[in-house]
């Protein structure tokens, strides 16, 4: 999962969630959805204000609307911290309610575990790859590549990129440098066709190290540049991902093979299925 925005399975059902002010918040239509089986969420919780006078005088100090991206693209969406979850969860009749309690209260205590212990969080993510069958060798490169987008994120933060809209450009100005087409450009290429398709959860090890590649001299030339705002910032990224294109093209000239690859992964959790299939199959 990316570690700003995911979605997560609760009993078989999509659950979106963000990392805001140093917590995870809950869309509340995901919540009413997975507490009630409502075939309009919205409805329901239109009821459920309705009828919890509390609830509804109280409705501004627990939700906190938040930017998702949806299908009819960017919206925010009402969501509620984990106390926030629990008083709502109060007004829900449903039989569901108390597993959901428990499962919030462990979703938080993870994330403090996270926080006292970074190496937890990259175990969970590690364990998340290795159940959908990626390769043990891709997986070191694919966290080494999330700690290292990070370090990037973390220092166009502190020079005043604030905006997502900004950090897409500049992602898209590495790559574009790098592999000759934007985030979106490569991602038709490799035939994602979803919102949700992670990119570098579809690159191949040569992707993923010139990805990695444009991303640290991007990084260090930031800081030693010391570039300030989004253009500076943007000139850095360029020549980073310049960098990156340089050495993409030279090893190309030794193997004769392009890094680039139509390969993807959407047909392993399909593949790690039927192997385990067939493995009960023989016993």
């Amino acid at each position: 999962m990316d570690k700003d925005k995911a979605i997560i399975v609760f009993q078989g059902k999509n659950l979106r969630r963000v990392w805001h002010n140093n917590q995870w918040y809950f869309v509340i239509l995901d919540i009413v959805g997975v507490l009630t089986d409502s075939v309009n969420p919205s409805d329901y919780l239109k009821k459920i204000r309705k009828r919890d006078e509390a609830l509804n005088e109280g409705w501004g100090q627990i939700v906190t609307p938040l930017r998702f991206e949806t299908h009819g693209g960017p919206q925010n969406l009402n969501c509620v911290n984990t106390e926030g979850a629990f008083r709502l969860i109060q007004s829900i009749p449903s039989k569901k309610a108390e597993p959901f309690k428990r499962w919030l209260a462990r979703v938080g205590y993870e994330r403090v575990q996270e926080i006292e212990n970074p190496e937890l969080a990259q175990d969970r993510v590690k364990e998340y790859y290795e159940l959908k069958g990626y390769p043990k060798d891709w997986i070191d490169k694919r966290l080494r590549g999330i700690a290292i987008r990070q370090g990037l994120t973390d220092e166009w933060k502190d020079r005043g990129v604030t905006q997502e809209t900004e950090f897409a450009i500049l992602t898209n100005e590495i790559s574009k440098a790098t592999f000759g087409k934007t985030v979106q450009e490569y991602k038709e290429f490799k035939g994602l066709k979803k919102k949700n398709q992670n990119l570098r959860d579809h690159m191949g090890d040569w992707e993923l190290i010139f990805t990695m590649l444009g991303e640290k001299a991007t990084t260090d030339i930031t800081r030693t540049r010391d570039a300030q705002g989004f253009n500076k910032n943007k000139q850095a990224a360029q020549r980073g991902g310049q960098i990156a294109h340089n050495a993409r093209k030279e090893l190309e000239q030794e193997t004769g093979e392009s890094v680039l690859s139509k390969s993807n992964f959407l047909g392993l959790t399909d593949q790690k299925k039927l192997e385990k299939k067939n493995k009960a199959d023989k016993k």
